[in-house]
């Protein structure tokens, strides 16, 4: 038998694992339980690891398998209050999960060199977070290790809002004359731009503000294991 707080854990990695392929974070855990510290949640996940329903895959952070889930899975407490949080239906036929809102892929962006364009129409990506469907939002695959110190690594599928404007500090996709399309952190110095790495073997890039367009800023990231 799990407590009601082990099963509404569970319930709530395997819903995020559905929806983005990835366990959720130990912050993202402990609000949506509604826990005062991380330590609460290193225990229901040791208790659901000693109770068969998970496990933890090795030199891989963030990293849980869902192996069982209970018979009854009906979410209790936070997770009903939390807004992004889309509980596990249960039918004669087992469970099933609502169909995340889906974003369109639309090619690969550079984390390294630009590339001379972003391609287009590569299918869909389900939405992470509860993010809406819609035109507002598209998804890239980033090739290149130049932002791995914020996290973003080769292979990794990013989702960016539509937009013209950035703030400095932003994570943003740039078009560079037109032409070169790089996922960078966006800085504004005095008239000009600088679209700066995040990994040191990489240099900052500085051009004139009529010369970089931005084309969407950063606002999720998808990352599987596979």
């Amino acid at each position: 038998m799990l407590t009601s707080k082990q099963k509404e854990l569970l319930l709530f990695i395997n819903q995020r694992i559905k929806e983005t392929g990835v366990s959720p974070s130990f912050d993202e855990m402990k609000e949506a339980l509604d826990l005062a510290s991380k330590s609460g949640i290193h225990r229901l996940i040791t208790a659901l690891e000693e109770r068969g329903f998970i496990r933890r895959l090795a030199n891989r952070a963030r990293a849980l398998e869902v192996l069982k889930l209970p018979d009854s899975a009906i979410p209790t407490g936070a997770s009903r209050q939390r807004r992004d949080f889309r509980p596990a239906l249960v039918t004669s036929q087992g469970i099933e999960t609502p169909r995340a809102p889906m974003i369109p892929l639309v090619g690969r962006i550079a984390a390294g060199s630009p590339l001379s364009a972003i391609q287009q129409d590569n299918g869909q990506v389900a939405s992470p977070g509860g993010l809406p469907e819609g035109d507002d939002y598209f998804a890239l695959e980033v090739q290149g290790d130049s932002m791995i110190q914020v996290g973003i690594l080769n292979g990794d599928t990013v989702i960016l809002k539509r937009t013209s404007t950035a703030q400095t500090g932003d994570i943003v996709v740039a078009l560079i004359d037109g032409e070169e399309a790089t996922l960078k952190r966006l800085r504004r110095k005095g008239a000009s731009v600088a679209l700066e790495a995040a990994n040191p073997a990489f240099e900052t890039r500085i051009f004139g503000p009529d010369r970089v367009e931005v084309q969407g800023r950063l606002v999720a990231l998808i990352r599987r294991y596979d």
